[in-house]
């Protein structure tokens, strides 16, 4: 069974891991090459995030699989800072399922919004397909989405 839970210093060295993996695995779909947003293979950045926003770790069945960051820009105003998931854990809808874990804990949430590389199809599907409208692309080529909620569950 999926499931989120806060994350803690002692989880930074596997999340740290976790995120270097899946987002080193973009090459695969089109990333110029390895890398990642910023801190993504940085335990010290990871330690950073989780003592600052809210950080999930996401398990299956008690496995540690992938994370979550999570974080309020407004009242009401949400920022999905990441998601990602261990390759091995990827394209089985774990996403999806992580993330319809992550709504209710947020009732007060109105709107939430993300950025995605512009060059990342596979992303930018996954975020259309879980409610995100995309709003344009920046001056940084990333593509911006939001969702708008009503109470904590779809608009």
């Amino acid at each position: 069974m999926l499931q989120l839970k806060r994350a803690t210093i002692l989880d930074a060295e596997a999340l740290t891991e976790f995120s270097r993996r899946a987002f080193h695995a973009d090459v695969a779909y089109g990333a110029p090459g390895p890398g990642g947003p910023p801190g993504y293979d940085d335990v010290a950045w990871q330690r950073r995030v989780i003592e600052a926003v809210d950080y999930y770790v996401i398990t299956q069945e008690e496995t540690p699989i992938g994370g979550i960051i999570a974080y309020a820009t407004a009242p009401g105003e949400y920022e999905l800072g990441r998601i990602f998931l261990a390759p091995e854990w990827q394209n089985r809808g774990l996403g999806a399922q992580a993330l319809a874990l992550l709504w209710p804990l947020y009732p007060q949430a109105t709107i939430w919004r993300l950025d995605t590389p512009a060059w990342n199809l596979r992303t930018r599907r996954f975020y259309a397909r879980e409610g995100f409208d995309e709003t344009g692309i920046n001056d940084e080529s990333l593509a911006l989405f939001e969702r708008r909620m009503a109470g904590g569950s779809e608009a």
